[in-house]
């Protein structure tokens, strides 16, 4: 079988990758990447990949790619993925994350192939949902918080129509909060993690930054995530959308909290105003009964394990001296 998969180069497509490596060895794993895209998370395996140079907002190179691979499953990760970063530019995120699906699709067609296509859509579609409805089930009315929220929209419905109108085997994912190793650290959890790790190595001084702690999450990690994608494009039908999360609910200010007691030194911080959005969501608890009745799974990992390897993932990186200036908004 030969699947490709969009953003493997990130910390979702990376850690697919290593999983179907390492679980479903006879699979050909084919990947996307742009000319400037980081290679640290898959240095490991890159030697057991096929990587393949294109864009999402080039219809032609991803119609060369598509005929090149001919790929039977397509897992689509590729995506501007940062809430905070979409309010700077909103423009970009709506033609990467809706434009770039749309031309993905219109590939598949113009190459004349079927595959099974995973489309990652997201949570955050929901926006900032009302306390009756939660846990949040996949008929709760979209009200997008963000240009983000509203690019996801967009990408989750062109592929719904996609299926309707052509018959293009899209199967749509509302991923909730999910993290680990190799978590970026645009993302609060890794920020704080990040920040942390620098603080104990003595290359920065505290208090850690923060924005909104009061933020409610159900949370997940990556590793369970890929192997619920794997099994989505195993059992579920064309057409349908899942709710997929974890069963550990915190706020933020409880993961920060779970970070500093695993630290080796005192850890206090402070709240940054630049690190308020100007809309947020803030409680996020889903109804995953769907897709666990349709495939099985569960999550394993409890969170504590996923915040402790996503800690120890920025003390390694610390180490090496691949810091960077912190980035999180």
């Amino acid at each position: 079988m030969r699947i490709l998969i969009t953003g493997i180069t990130g910390m979702v497509g990376s850690h697919l990758a290593d999983y179907i490596l390492a679980r479903h060895p006879t699979v050909e794993v084919h990947g996307l990447v742009r000319w400037r895209s980081p290679r640290d998370h898959i240095k490991e395996i890159e030697s057991q990949i096929i990587l393949h140079e294109a864009d999402l907002n080039d219809l032609n190179s991803l119609v060369t790619l598509v005929r090149r691979v001919k790929p039977e499953r397509i897992f689509h990760l590729g995506a501007q993925s940062y809430v905070g970063m979409s309010f700077n530019a909103p423009a970009q995120t709506l033609e990467t994350n809706i434009i770039g699906t749309t031309h993905l699709l219109d590939a598949v067609r113009i190459a004349g192939i079927d595959p099974k296509i995973h489309i990652c859509s997201s949570s955050e579609v929901y926006g900032q949902v009302r306390e009756n409805e939660v846990p949040i089930r996949e008929d709760n009315p979209f009200r997008p918080a963000s240009p983000y929220g509203v690019s996801k929209v967009g990408e989750d419905m062109i592929a719904f129509q996609y299926f309707t109108s052509y018959g293009v085997q899209t199967i749509r994912t509302r991923m909730f909060t999910h993290t680990g190793p190799r978590r970026g650290d645009v993302f609060a959890e890794s920020a704080f993690a990040k920040q942390i790790a620098e603080i104990e190595a003595g290359i920065r001084e505290g208090p850690v930054k923060v924005g909104n702690l009061a933020s409610v999450r159900t949370v997940a990690d990556v590793r369970d995530a890929v192997r619920a994608y794997w099994l989505l494009l195993e059992k579920c039908p064309a057409g349908e959308v899942y709710n997929i999360g974890g069963n550990q609910t915190v706020t933020v200010g409880e993961i920060l909290e779970r970070l500093k007691g695993m630290a080796t030194c005192r850890i206090t911080h402070e709240r940054d105003p630049a690190l308020i959005r100007p809309s947020d969501v803030t409680l996020q608890i889903p109804d995953t009964t769907k897709f666990r009745q349709a495939t099985g799974w569960e999550p394993e990992i409890p969170l504590e394990t996923t915040l402790r390897d996503l800690l120890d993932f920025h003390r390694n990186r610390t180490r090496e001296g691949r810091t960077s200036p912190l980035t999180h908004v």
